[in-house]
């Protein structure tokens, strides 16, 4: 969000006055530098990565909304009549396992969370993505067949939520499309904060600080744009700097960053023992760790290496149920190697969550681990709860509408700033200009140390800031050299 005009950002009561016709031409520095650094900064990385973070608001606000539209649009799917009586989960899938045939190995159920609801049988199957299951829906009063549909990730999103997903996370292209959302959710935290930097140096020197906060009614042109620009970021820089924080960490490589932080401080989610004859207990290894992205990008389905007892799935779950489990969302999954156990997930990502774990030997039907949400470290409930809160399931219908309107109101300030650039493009005499090169030349020395050694912390992690980074340092260089070579006086010969 711009928040500063760039004439009075570049130009104070220290500013030279016009020279007289035939005297020399003295050029004073402009008073300050951190200001007109962050105009800059705040006006090419806008220019540059604009169209990305534009295209990423836009989609992100309609997966924000798409839980509860696939309600709607896959209700019968997601629901069934309540009669009041329920069938054993043994039944359901061999109802499911009958349709399927030899087609595609079960991978998991997730049993209907309550009266209404479907129960889901998940298998292998030709033709699905990575991450992706086939997922049939049975009626758990009779084990009839509701549906037959792929379903995708932890989160069990259903098609047209995948298909909104798959545009907001890669604009259909693949892990190579993953680049442009790293790009965007990087560089969203670096505009805003620029943004807000402008933002408090206008507020310090502004008569009128209201208008800062709401748009100036009395403003027009330009300036009625910047108002809005101004007045309406600065109530989106927690959201979107929320949406940066948590969106980075599903990116590829600054994601991956994050990934080796959290596990050299021990701030990973405990992983659940799964190996049998393993001592019971939390965080030991053998197991698979709970991945709180799973949901977004998903996880492999694991195949199964013998046939499987229906049965079965009823009495681990009972077990579990005596164990941690006490939530009606879990998914039960039959062992994904021979010699480990089955486990049984809670998947309730709403407040509060139940993400808790068991893994139970099928065959003498022990505990083999267990975890808790309870036991993670403080760094892993943040991590839980900033994910859930992201994909808008942690607190239903009013997470998703704020996420929703965020959103959108990022793409707004994009918009704003392409229509403040157009306004004052090169040839047309409009208030205010491009903001100008040259601010970190006139830094004084421990100024531009700081802004080296930020530029390099912050690149290091993020890499799709730090090589755009070094090319705009580069060319606010050479175009302020030019300027300078160009404005020198010839030599006198």
């Amino acid at each position: 969000m711009t928040a500063v005009d760039d004439r009075a950002a570049t130009a104070g009561p220290g500013a030279s006055a016009p020279a007289a016709p035939g005297a020399p031409v003295v050029t004073r520095p402009a008073r300050g530098w951190f200001v007109p650094l962050l105009l800059r900064l705040h006006f090419l990385a806008g220019i540059l990565v604009g169209p990305f973070i534009l295209v990423a608001a836009l989609s992100g606000a309609a997966y924000a909304l798409s839980p509860s539209i696939e309600r709607v649009v896959y209700a019968h799917e997601l629901r069934a009549p309540v009669t009041g009586t329920t069938v054993p989960l043994a039944a359901q899938v061999e109802a499911a396992e009958a349709v399927v045939g030899g087609s595609g190995t079960l991978t998991a159920v997730r049993p209907a969370p309550g009266p209404g609801d479907t129960t889901r049988v998940m298998f292998t199957g030709e033709g699905l993505r990575a991450s992706e299951s086939r997922a049939v829906f049975v009626d758990p009063a009779d084990a009839s067949i509701r549906g037959d549909l792929p379903v995708y990730g932890t989160s069990g999103a259903l098609p047209l939520r995948s298909a909104i997903s798959d545009i907001h996370r890669t604009l259909g292209l693949g892990d190579a499309g993953r680049l442009y959302s790293e790009l965007a959710a990087s560089w969203l935290g670096i505009v805003t904060l620029a943004g807000l930097g402008l933002w408090i140096a206008r507020w310090r020197r502004s008569p009128r600080r209201r208008d800062l906060v709401r748009p100036d009614a009395r403003a027009t042109g330009y300036r009625r744009i910047l108002s809005w620009h101004a007045s309406v970021g600065v109530w989106l820089v927690v959201g979107a700097l929320f949406l940066s924080a948590t969106g980075i960490t599903w990116s590829q490589f600054a994601g991956q960053n994050v990934t080796d932080l959290r596990a050299a401080l021990s701030w990973q989610a405990p992983t659940l023992p799964t190996a049998l004859g393993a001592a019971t207990g939390t965080g030991a290894s053998g197991g698979a760790a709970a991945d709180p992205h799973a949901g977004h990008h998903g996880t492999a389905a694991p195949a199964t290496t013998a046939p499987v007892d229906p049965a079965t799935f009823d009495d681990v779950l009972r077990v579990a149920q005596g164990v941690n489990v006490d939530t009606g969302l879990v998914e039960i999954k039959p062992p994904a190697a021979a010699g480990t156990a089955w486990t049984v997930s809670e998947i309730q990502r709403s407040f509060p969550t139940q993400v808790d774990q068991v893994a139970v030997d099928g065959t003498t039907l022990q505990v083999v681990g267990r975890t808790d949400f309870a036991d993670y470290a403080f760094p892993a409930k943040l991590a839980r709860w900033g994910v859930d809160t992201h994909q808008g399931t942690m607190f239903g219908l009013p997470n998703q509408i704020l996420l929703a309107v965020t959103a959108l109101g990022i793409a707004a300030m994009v918009v704003f700033g392409y229509l403040m650039w157009w306004k004052r493009r090169p040839g047309v005499a409009r208030p205010g200009r491009p903001a100008p090169a040259g601010a970190l030349v006139r830094a004084p020395w421990w100024g531009i140390a700081a802004v080296v050694a930020v530029g390099l912390g912050v690149g290091l992690f993020l890499p799709l800031v730090g090589i755009p980074l070094v090319g705009f340092v580069l060319l606010d260089a050479l175009v302020t050299a030019a300027r300078v070579h160009r404005a020198a006086p010839p030599a006198a010969g």
